[in-house]
């Protein structure tokens, strides 16, 4: 048995309107007989009724008791009374059957009945009216229901059921029984149910973080383990090549396990390319721009957009301010008094304590064309050079902009 989902609304307030809904669209029969459990001689009312989906709940007489919220669920192997509808109907000379067999629900959870106990169940309208007698779970857990009728119930009245047309029948002497459904209290058990499973749900969060607070209160201190260093080993050795003679301070590095004239061409490579080395960032020229250039692909009829002053503690403004002055001093950025375009920077934490400086790009980023061809994602790239012996790569920082775009962003 599942309650929830959207099939009555999706929100409170949706499955209260169905609920106020089923008070015009009650199916009612109309009191002719039919020679067949299939055929319906109900009519529907509007097409609201049509499009239902409402659980069959039923009024039943159980023990010469008027059972109303009966569930007809062909889902359940056991038929079932719930623990406070048995005690209501005051049953106590009737004794409970010892049962060993627990119940599972759809989602794995375990009830242990209380015990068992065989009763009288009535379905039908005079004269088409069948009685049998069946054993029912009584069991204590709550529910919007007081009786299940399961699998059993259905094959001793051997029942033809109809979800469409909101009722049951089944066979009897002289015709077809059938026992009518009633929407107004299938939509009120819905509702009932949805709000105490979020009840439930809200009780059992709040006990689990009173639960983890005490806990965390509660805990003892103890003095903070010692944690063993962690050890890196490469997995080959590298060796240092002085690009500059005398100079310790601009090395490289390469591997030791290639060729030995593989690695005497790679050495000579690096001597002779030595001044493409950056050791500062004033070393960073750049490409030419009559090698390559780039531009941002704005549209020329959006606005520019001028980001509000964003404000920073006072040790974070210190390293904001350094990070502009690495940036003046090495002439990657300059100061203009009117720009057309405003973004704020923003500081994102490091490993180690450390801090990166990013702008907020995000309003220019909404104006810029998306590139149908973007580039290819790193694991491409790695995989790509599987049965490559060396690899040479070009930061994208290094290519200018466009100078007919360099006053933009």
């Amino acid at each position: 048995m599942i309650a929830g989902g959207p099939a009555g609304g999706d929100s409170q307030r949706a499955r209260k309107a169905q609920v106020r809904e089923a008070y015009g669209t009650t199916v009612r029969n109309n009191g002719r007989g039919t020679t067949t459990p299939f055929s319906s001689n109900s009519t529907r009312k509007n097409e609201a009724d049509q499009r239902h989906h409402d659980a069959l709940v039923i009024t039943a007489l159980l023990a010469n008791y008027e059972i109303e919220r009966v569930f007809v669920d062909s889902g359940s192997s056991a038929d079932i009374l719930y623990g406070e509808a048995y005690d209501q109907m005051q049953l106590g000379d009737v004794p409970l059957e010892v049962v060993d067999t627990s119940l599972y629900g759809f989602a794995g959870e375990v009830v242990h009945p209380r015990g068992m106990i065989s009763l009288l169940l009535t379905l039908g309208t005079s004269p088409l009216r069948k009685t049998c007698l069946l054993k029912f779970l009584v069991v204590d857990i709550p529910s919007v229901y007081n009786v299940i009728l399961g699998r059993p119930t259905l094959n001793a009245f051997r029942t033809i059921i109809s979800t469409y047309h909101m009722k049951i029948k089944f066979p009897v002497v002289g015709g077809v029984g059938e026992a009518q459904a009633d929407i107004l209290q299938a939509r009120r058990c819905y509702v009932e149910a949805i709000k105490r499973e979020k009840k439930r749900i809200l009780e059992e969060t709040s006990s689990e973080e009173n639960s983890n607070k005490r806990g965390k209160d509660s805990m003892p201190r103890t003095e903070p383990k010692e944690e063993a260093p962690v050890t890196v080993q490469l997995m080959e050795e590298l060796l240092t090549v002085e690009l500059i003679p005398g100079d310790p301070g601009k090395v490289t590095k390469i591997g030791s396990k290639m060729k030995k004239d593989v690695q005497e061409q790679v050495i000579s490579c690096l001597l002779k390319n030595k001044d493409m080395f950056a050791w500062t960032p004033q070393d960073l020229e750049g490409i030419d721009p009559g090698v390559i250039t780039h531009h941002l692909n704005l549209d020329s009829t959006i606005r520019p957009v001028k980001q509000k002053k964003r404000y920073f503690e006072p040790d974070k403004d210190k390293i904001i301010q350094g990070e502009v002055n690495k940036l003046l001093t090495a002439g990657h950025i300059r100061e203009i008094q009117v720009p057309e375009w405003l973004s704020n920077v923003v500081l994102v934490p490091k490993p180690g304590g450390k801090w990166r400086m990013c702008i907020d790009y995000r309003d220019l980023n909404k104006m810029c064309s998306k590139d149908y061809y973007p580039l290819s994602r790193i694991d491409q790239l790695v995989d790509s050079t599987s049965r490559c012996e060396l690899l040479s790569m070009m930061d994208f920082a290094g290519i200018p902009s466009n100078n007919a775009r360099a006053r933009r962003p």
